[in-house]
């Protein structure tokens, strides 16, 4: 199979889809991989490595594009819709309940796309969006207590504080992977950390695991208006599968946040789960509404381009060799790579993309049929 390997053109996105060692293994498996040059230059990976491995080097992004599949890391922009088309394997994040040009577009154009986010283990897990979650999760932390220093607009609070001094009241809406990476950094940093969840189960393990570093609510309307009235920084960390962010902050209630608090949404991928969220890029991450910061940017994990490509490609790897070696052989047998499949042949095969915009679904199995 012929794997395409073009650079992402996101704004501020450095990561890259495949890393030399998985190009290595595509191509002792007899595959050919192109790589459009500079693709991995953002992450430290120059085109000679690449070349040292034996992928051959493209100058530009319509010859990457033009392979039986294409291993990207970031959704495709409007800029790329006129590379799909039906007999193109896409594999990427494509977060597709919150594009409905994308989905759009994939549809118009009958190409199949599987989406990190999406592959889905027996177990529930999600072993594809997990490693990048955890640097979101990080970086969440690390963002907040940037924009919470007044030269970035926030309201001049350390993380920790100082003798004397409290530290700042960090809340965190959601106890999953993000959640629990984002609580991680604030610990550490010394700060004041509430997590909200609604799984009893997950605010348990915090609670063990913690033993009183920090303090877990059962998440409800009336709890989050509560806690976000004295909150400096507040971390959406909620995750509906492959399905939009439900507001959990309303527009109504951000007058009762502190003036120069920050709000830092890390759902803003699946649409965000405050309602003032809107995208951002690296460029320009931040806006004000009500005195309060909002930071929004889609792609956080492409500002630490090395670090996340290898986690991410630790984990997908496996399952773009699976794609390369069977082809759709590789989605029908396996359970995970069927749940990841979002578009086929023009039809759409993830009930909440469906849901999202009220799209007619086709069961993955049913569209797949027979080889």
């Amino acid at each position: 199979m012929l794997i395409g390997l073009p650079k992402e053109i996101k704004d501020n996105e450095y990561r890259v889809g495949l890393t030399p060692g998985s190009v290595q293994a595509l191509l002792r498996n007899g595959h050919q991989v192109r790589v459009q040059s500079g693709a991995g230059v953002g992450s430290s990976l120059p085109d000679e490595e690449y070349q040292a491995v034996g992928a051959q080097i493209v100058s530009n992004a319509e010859d990457a594009w033009a392979a039986d599949l294409v291993v990207k890391v970031k959704e495709p922009i409007a800029s790329e819709y006129q590379y799909l088309r039906q007999d193109l394997l896409l594999f990427t994040f494509l977060h597709l309940a919150s594009d409905k040009a994308l989905t759009e577009a994939l549809l118009a154009n009958g190409t199949t796309g599987i989406a990190y986010e999406t592959v889905q283990s027996t177990d529930g897990s999600l072993p594809l969006l997990t490693p990048m979650s955890e640097v979101a999760g990080r970086m969440a932390t690390q963002a907040g207590a940037s924009y919470l220093q007044k030269s970035q607009g926030g309201r001049g609070v350390l993380m920790g504080g100082v003798p004397g001094v409290a530290p700042a009241n960090v809340v965190i809406l959601g106890g999953g992977i993000v959640g629990t990476n984002a609580a991680r950094v604030a610990v550490g940093l010394g700060a004041q950390v509430t997590v909200l969840d609604i799984n009893h189960a997950r605010l348990k393990y915090l609670d063990d695991i913690y033993r009183g570093q920090l303090q877990t609510r059962f998440s409800n309307a009336s709890t989050i208006e509560e806690l976000i009235q004295t909150a400096d920084l507040v971390i959406g960390a909620i995750l509906i599968p492959g399905g939009r962010a439900p507001w959990l902050i309303t527009r109504n209630m951000l007058p009762t946040m502190r003036n120069g608090s920050v709000i830092v949404d890390v759902a803003v991928d699946q649409g965000g789960c405050v309602e003032t969220t809107h995208p951002t890029t690296h460029s320009q991450p931040t806006y004000e509404i009500d005195g309060v910061v909002h930071y929004c940017v889609a792609n956080m994990p492409g500002a630490v381009p090395r670090t996340s490509t290898f986690a991410l490609n630790n984990q997908t790897a496996g399952y773009v060799l699976a794609l390369a070696n069977q082809g759709l052989d590789a989605v029908r047998k396996d359970p995970a790579l069927r749940h990841g499949l979002n578009t086929y042949r023009g039809e759409l095969t993830y009930p909440a993309v469906a849901t999202a915009f009220a799209l007619t679904y086709t069961d993955p199995g049913l569209a797949l049929g027979s080889p």
